[in-house]
């Protein structure tokens, strides 16, 4: 019996001659049927298929991102030269701690030069956002504040603020309202955030203060606890984001380990140097972590908008003073208002 669909055309007798297609549609047979009675040479062929292509060879100069190759420096995660930048942060707080402890008016000389550096990496960075902040009043206010603060405290470092910003409305009046609103922004943001906050460094370290040296001490140490227990406890714990879009190596369990060792390492601290209570060193310790993470993801947000990675190439490993004093910024005048705090209630 044949399956042919006489529709499909006449048959010349030959059996090998087959007319296609086959009957699909024979009542009680299916497709399967049909073609599996169906002479060999009807069948369709099977194409054998392709073999998979070998995984390309990687070429000789590539290598693994974990594996570097011979002779290049050891850089951090960050992609720094750790030589350069341990290097100088031992020559920084070398500086700073000799400035501190045998000749206190070389203190206020490191806090002049740190702001007029700060002043002019901020310049230059703003630049390439349009803004054009003049550099000559803002540089020049810069050390009228820091001296203010030496020789008059408070009241006369917030008359050298209000003095820099109207001399730089003044400068840039001269090139005419459109820079006037273009930079006026631009400046009163660097004359507050470098000079201003940086010269109640000067405020913690008056003669007037007996033990001013141990308070500058005692900050700057609670900052860099901040740093060192957030940077461990983040590497070896650290697993949930804290600003993503902003500082993507930072970590809540980072943040938590930044404020811990900064609060004991701070209470021990103005136990001994200061004679002040534990449970003030803890909340000292544990504020000026919170201001000083603070300070380095407000600095991280800047560099983000600016577009940049660091505010100037001035120190090997570091980039600029200002990534160095950006959690320092925030921490002063907080220390500040905590000492005046803790000699007010004892």
């Amino acid at each position: 019996m044949s399956y042919l669909d006489p529709r499909a055309g006449q048959t010349s007798g030959d059996d090998t001659s087959v007319p296609a297609p086959y009957a699909y549609d024979v009542p009680g047979k299916t497709a399967w049927h049909a073609a599996e009675n169906a002479p060999t040479s009807q069948l369709p062929l099977v194409q054998p298929e392709e073999e998979a292509a070998p995984p390309p060879k990687r070429g000789p100069g590539r290598r693994r991102a974990k594996g570097g190759a011979p002779g290049v420096p050891t850089t951090s995660r960050a992609g720094r030269n750790l030589p350069a930048a341990i290097g100088v942060g031992v020559g920084l707080v070398l500086v700073v701690l000799a400035s501190l402890l045998f000749w206190g008016p070389a203190f206020f000389g490191v806090i002049v030069i740190a702001s007029g550096v700060g002043v002019w990496e901020m310049v230059r960075a703003l630049r390439s956002s349009g803004a054009n902040a003049p550099a000559v009043p803002l540089l020049a206010g810069s050390v009228l504040m820091t001296g203010l603060a030496w020789y008059g405290g408070t009241d006369a470092l917030l008359l050298g603020l209000l003095v820099t910003v109207l001399a730089a409305i003044v400068w840039r009046l001269a090139d005419g309202p459109a820079a006037f609103r273009r930079d006026l922004t631009a400046s009163v943001l660097i004359a507050v955030y470098v000079p201003f906050l940086l010269s109640f460094g000067i405020l913690l370290f008056l003669p007037d203060h007996e033990d001013g040296r141990w308070r500058v001490l005692c900050t700057l140490l609670a900052v860099v606890l901040s740093d060192t227990g957030g940077y461990a406890t983040g590497v070896f714990f650290g697993k949930h984001k804290m600003a993503p879009s902003i500082s993507p190596g930072k970590t809540w369990e980072g943040f938590a380990g930044s404020v811990c060792a900064s609060a004991i390492g701070s209470a021990l601290l103005l136990y001994f140097l200061l004679d002040i209570q534990v449970y003030w060193g803890l909340l000292f310790g544990a504020l000026i972590s919170v201001v000083a993470v603070v300070g380095d993801l407000a600095e991280s947000m800047l560099k983000r908008d600016l577009g940049v990675k660091d505010m100037s190439n001035l120190l090997p490993g570091h980039g600029g003073l200002m990534d160095r004093l950006d959690s320092i910024l925030f921490a002063v005048p907080t220390a500040y208002l905590l000492f005046a705090l803790i000699a007010w209630a004892q």
